[in-house]
């Protein structure tokens, strides 16, 4: 297969991680709106967390499971994914985010402002807030991608469950997006633009630092990590 085909390849699943992490994450939210709270912060934290875990099993061997904007920005920060293949990589997540929104409109309807993400505190303090959680998201998605030292296999886990407990602490706060391309989705389906900045802001520049900063802790290392005293 030619490098174009193999980047429009990566491209096409990166596409499909996005629309069902979209999907799912979102979907819950409109469903917990149907049922009246039934599901609750938990549930839709719990599914954000799943639906992640999901995906990067299902495709980070093809694409790396970025889906994620931010993300692909954080891996080309540095050096870590070409820059020639992030407007692909960016235009696929956010057609996929689009395309699930769509989607839950007609499936669902207008239930739940289909699951966009506004800030519920001042936008200075929503924009901390998408920072800090994505700096962690992203400074554990630079460990298991990265460091070789990590145990093979645990990647999804890991994300999957730093997404939950990023949702859990930010969910009523500012819809912990930590997720252009999920943002973006609801946004322009659902027409909710209000303070749609942060969700770029925040997460791109949030986890270049964080991927910066592991970047540096892992090549400063010791090859092995001398064993901790009893």
């Amino acid at each position: 297969m030619s490098e174009m085909g193999t980047w429009v390849r990566r491209a096409f699943a990166e596409g499909i991680g996005t629309f069902f992490l979209v999907l799912v994450g979102t979907g819950t939210v409109m469903a917990d709106a149907l049922s009246g709270g039934a599901i609750g912060p938990v549930g839709i934290a719990l599914a954000f967390g799943l639906v992640v875990a999901g995906m990067i099993y299902a495709i980070g061997h093809i694409s790396g499971a970025h889906i994620n904007p931010a993300v692909t920005f954080g891996f080309w920060s540095i050096g870590r994914f070409p820059g020639r293949a992030v407007p692909v990589y960016v235009a696929a997540q956010c057609a996929g985010g689009i395309a699930a929104s769509a989607t839950l409109r007609v499936v669902v309807g207008d239930v739940g402002d289909l699951g966009a993400t506004v800030p519920s505190v001042s936008v200075p303090a929503a924009f901390t807030t998408e920072w800090l959680l994505s700096f962690a998201l992203m400074f554990v998605i630079a460990a298991v991608a990265t460091d070789e030292r990590v145990a093979a296999g645990v990647a999804g886990l890991a994300v999957g469950l730093t997404v939950t407990f990023d949702a859990l602490l930010g969910g009523f706060l500012t819809g912990a997006s930590m997720n252009p391309a999920r943002t973006l989705g609801p946004a322009l389906v659902g027409g909710i633009w209000h303070a749609h900045w942060l969700y770029w802001a925040a997460p791109i520049t949030a986890m270049i630092a964080a991927a910066r900063t592991y970047d540096a802790l892992r090549r400063s290392e010791a090859p092995a990590f001398p064993p901790a005293p009893l």
